[in-house]
C-alpha cells in the first residue's frame, strides 16, 4: 500500500468527496508520491472540486477495527492536484473541528528535522510510528519561502554547516536536490566599502587571537565568553557581533565550555531548492499529524497517555523534540513533571537570530556571493549577503539583542535599508524593497532560533538528552553535544533517540548506516 501526499505528509490510503456528493466512492485509490494522480483527475475532472478527504496510516483499509485511526482533512481553496506532488504548491491540514484516537508503538512530538530523523531511523522496525505536529506543515525551524517571482529564501536554517560531516548533503543528493558548493564570505567585505584589506587582515587575525584563548579558558572553570576579549581591542565590537550571529546572543551570555565543544569543520555549503525544501522532501516518507497541538504528556500509567488538540494518542514510548524554549516554558505539561529537563531548558535558552529578503532593482551591480557588514565598530549591525546563489536579492541578517528588539519593533525591514543605504548611498533606497522577514522569536511553536549555553550550563545539553524511566526520550539540537544550534546537529539527536528507543524495546539499530 502505497501514500497518498500532499503538505509535506504521506497520508496513506484516502478516498476524496466531492462537494455536493454524500456517498463514499466504492473503490479507494492509493497514490505514490510520485503518481499522476491520472484515477482522481479522471473522476473528478482536471480541478475537481474536492470538500474533503478522509485518511488513515498507512496499511489500514477503512472500515477495519481500527477504524479510529482515521482522520479528516480540510481541503484549502488552493488545493491543485495536478501539482500536488510540489511542497510549495500545495497545503493539507487536519480540520480544526475533529478528533482521533490513536495507539502507537512510537510517538515523536515534533516534525523538524530530529523528529523526523527518528521517524525514519524507526520506519523498518516493525513499531508503528507517530509523528505529531503543531504547525500546517512539517520542517519546524527549517522553512523555505518563494518570494518575489522565485527568489528562494530559506525563513530558518539555510547552510550545510560542517558539510563534510553533515548527513543531510548525502540525503540531499539522494533526494535530486543540488548542493551549491559555494564558500560564504563572512569576514569579508565587497568592495571594501568603509573597511580597507588591511582592516579586514586585522579582523580576521583579531578573531583568530581570540579563538585561540577560548580554547585556552576552555581547560578552566567556565566563564562567559567575554570575558576572554582582549581588553581594548578595536575589533571587540564586531567580534560580539559576529557572536551574536552564531549563536544567536552576545559573548555575555554565552557559555566558554560549551562553544569549545561545538566541532565546526569550517565547510559551509547551501542547497539551490532550500533547506526547508529539503526538509519536507525528506520528512514526506513520515506518518505525520499536522495541526496537531500536544497538550500533557501523562506517563504515570502503563502506557503514556499523550494529550493533543485532537484527541489522546496512547504510546509505548515517547520522544520530546520541543525547542528548549518551549520546554522551559513548560507549555506541554509533563505528569508527573520532569524538573530537571526543565531546568537544563532555561539554561539552554533559544537564541535570536532573524532576516529579511530584499529585493534589489539593478542586483547585477553586486557580485554574486558577496558579502558586507553594515558597520564595523559597533555590535548591533546587521550581516548582508549580497547575490545569494546568484539571486537579484540581499539577505540581510542579524542576531542577538539586536534581532530581538527589530523583530518585536516591526523595524527589520528599515533598519537593513538604512544601514545598506549609509554603505552605498542614498539612491540606493530607490532601488530596494522588502519582500519578507522570519519571526522565530514571536514564533509561538518555537519561542527563538537555535540554542546557546549560559555560562555554568553546558552539561545540561547532557541532561536534557538523557531518557526518563526507559520510556521517555529527547532529541533535538539543543541535545546534540557537538552540533548544537545545526539541523544537521537535530538530525544527528533524532537517529540517537530512535536507537534509544529500540534498545529499549529489545531492538538493535546501526546508527551507522543511517541517514
Amino acid at each position: 500500500m502505497r501514500q497518498i501526499y500532499g503538505g509535506g505528509c504521506p497520508l496513506g490510503v484516502a478516498w476524496a468527496q466531492p462537494v455536493g456528493c454524500p456517498e463514499i466512492p466504492t473503490s479507494l485509490m492509493t497514490y505514490s508520491r510520485d503518481a499522476s494522480y491520472a484515477p482522481l483527475q479522471a473522476s473528478f475532472g482536471a480541478e475537481p472540486n474536492v470538500q474533503r478527504l478522509l485518511v488513515a496510516p498507512e496499511g489500514i483499509r477503512f472500515g477495519s477495527p481500527r477504524m479510529p485511526d482515521l482522520f479528516e482533512c480540510q481541503v484549502s481553496s488552493n488545493f491543485n492536484f495536478p501539482r500536488i506532488s510540489s511542497l510549495l504548491k500545495c497545503q493539507i491540514s487536519l480540520g480544526t473541528d475533529m478528533q482521533f484516537t490513536s495507539s502507537v508503538d512510537v510517538a515523536i512530538i515534533g516534525a523538524g528535522a530530529a523528529g523526523l530523523a527518528a521517524a525514519h531511523a524507526l520506519h523498518d522496525s516493525g513499531f508503528s510510528v507517530l509523528v505529531l505536529e503543531a504547525r500546517d506543515r512539517i520542517g519546524g525551524r527549517a522553512f523555505t519561502k518563494l518570494v518575489g517571482g522565485g527568489i528562494v529564501f530559506d525563513v530558518g536554517c539555510e547552510w550545510l554547516h560542517s558539510a563534510d560531516l553533515n548527513a543531510f548533503v548525502t540525503i540531499a543528493r539522494s533526494l535530486d536536490f543540488e548542493v551549491a558548493e559555494a564558500p560564504p564570505h563572512w569576514s569579508e567585505q565587497s568592495y571594501n566599502i568603509d573597511f580597507p584589506l588591511t582592516e579586514q587582515r586585522e579582523f580576521r587575525a583579531a578573531c583568530e587571537a581570540f579563538e585561540s584563548r577560548l580554547e585556552r579558558a576552555a581547560e578552566g572553570p567556565d566563564t562567559a565568553a567575554a570575558d576572554v576579549l582582549e581588553p581594548g581591542n578595536r575589533w571587540n565590537p564586531l567580534i560580539d557581533a559576529v557572536s551574536s550571529y552564531v549563536n544567536g546572543a552576545e559573548l555575555s551570555l554565552v557559555s566558554v565550555h560549551d562553544g569549545d565543544k561545538y566541532l565546526d569543520t569550517n565547510l559551509d555549503w547551501r542547497l539551490r531548492r532550500g533547506y526547508g525544501s529539503l526538509i519536507a522532501t525528506y520528512g514526506s516518507a513520515c506518518n505525520t499529524a499536522l495541526g496537531t497541538e500536544v497538550k500533557s504528556v501523562d506517563h504515570s500509567g502503563s502506557e503514556i497517555m499523550v494529550e493533543t488538540s485532537r484527541g489522546t494518542v496512547r504510546t509505548k514510548r515517547l520522544i520530546t523534540t520541543l525547542p528548549t524554549a518551549l520546554m522551559a516554558a513548560e507549555t506541554i505539561r509533563f505528569y508527573p513533571e520532569l524538573p530537571a529537563k526543565t531546568e537544563a531548558a532555561a539554561g539552554l535558552p533559544l537564541g535570536n537570530a532573524e532576516k529579511i529578503m530584499l529585493a534589489v532593482e539593478g542586483a547585477e551591480m553586486f557580485p554574486e556571493e558577496g558579502h558586507l557588514f553594515g558597520a564595523i565598530d559597533r555590535t548591533a549591525t546587521g550581516s548582508y549577503d549580497l547575490r545569494p546563489l546568484g539571486q537579484p536579492c540581499i539577505e540581510a541578517f542579524f542576531g542577538g539583542s539586536l534581532a530581538r528588539d527589530l523583530e518585536a519593533t516591526g523595524e527589520l525591514a528599515h533598519f537593513a535599508i538604512d544601514e545598506l543605504v549609509g554603505l552605498l548611498g542614498s539612491d540606493f533606497r530607490k532601488k530596494v524593497s522588502a519582500l519578507t522577514t522570519s519571526g522565530w522569536a514571536s514564533d509561538r511553536y518555537a519561542g527563538g532560533s537555535y540554542s546557546y549555553a549560559l555560562p555554568g550550563h553546558s552539561e545540561d545539553r547532557a541532561i536534557l538528552a538523557a531518557p526518563v524511566d526507559g520510556r521517555l526520550f529527547f532529541a533535538g539540537e539543543a541535545t546534540s553535544s557537538r552540533f548544537f544550534s545545526t539541523t544537521h546537529g537535530a538530525h544527528e539527536s533524532g537517529l540517537r533517540a530512535a536507537s534509544e528507543v529500540a534498545r529499549s524495546m529489545g531492538l538493535f539499530i546501526n546508527r551507522d548506516r543511517l541517514t
